[in-house]
C-alpha cells in the first residue's frame, strides 16, 4: 500500500523534516524489518536525507543550491521562469529509501528526512511506501 501525505510550503526555498511522518508510519503499520521509500511526484522539488540537529545546515544547503544554480541567468529558456527549481530537484533527487530494523528507521544519529521544496508556496505531495522484509 501507498501512503500519501500532504503538505503546504511556505518560501520558495525550503527543507521540511518529514521524517516522523516515515516514523509514525512504521509504528502505526507495525513493520518489524524492511524498508520505506519516501517519494516526491513534483519535478520541482525532491527528497534528501541529511542532518536534523543544526538548522544552520538546511540553510547552508539551501545557499549553495542558489549560488549553483541562480533563480535568473540569461541563458534559461523555459518559459515558467523555475528552471533553478527543476535543476535543484534534479540535483537532490526525487526519492529516498530508509532501512527498517526492530521496528525503527534505521537513520544516522544526526539524520532527518527532509521534503525539499524549490518551487513554492505550494500545496505538495508525497508518498511513502512500505516493504516488509
Amino acid at each position: 500500500m501507498i501512503h500519501t501525505f500532504h503538505l503546504q510550503t511556505r518560501r520558495r526555498d525550503e527543507m521540511i523534516d518529514i521524517t516522523d511522518y516515515a516514523t509514525e508510519l512504521v509504528r502505526r503499520e507495525h513493520i518489524e524489518e524492511g524498508i520505506a521509500i519516501v517519494y516526491c511526484p513534483h519535478t520541482t522539488a525532491g527528497i534528501a536525507i541529511n542532518e536534523n540537529a543544526d538548522p544552520d545546515v538546511r540553510h547552508d544547503v539551501l545557499l549553495r543550491l542558489d549560488e549553483v544554480y541562480p533563480w535568473e541567468h540569461p541563458q534559461y529558456r523555459h518559459a515558467e521562469g523555475n528552471t533553478a527549481a527543476h535543476l535543484k530537484a534534479m540535483t537532490v533527487g526525487t526519492s529516498q529509501m530508509v532501512l527498517i530494523d526492530g521496528g525503527r528507521l534505521m537513520l544516522g544519529r544526526w539524520q532527518g528526512i527532509y521534503f525539499c521544496e524549490f518551487d513554492g508556496p505550494r500545496h505538495r505531495t508525497f508518498w511513502i511506501k512500505l516493504i516488509k522484509g
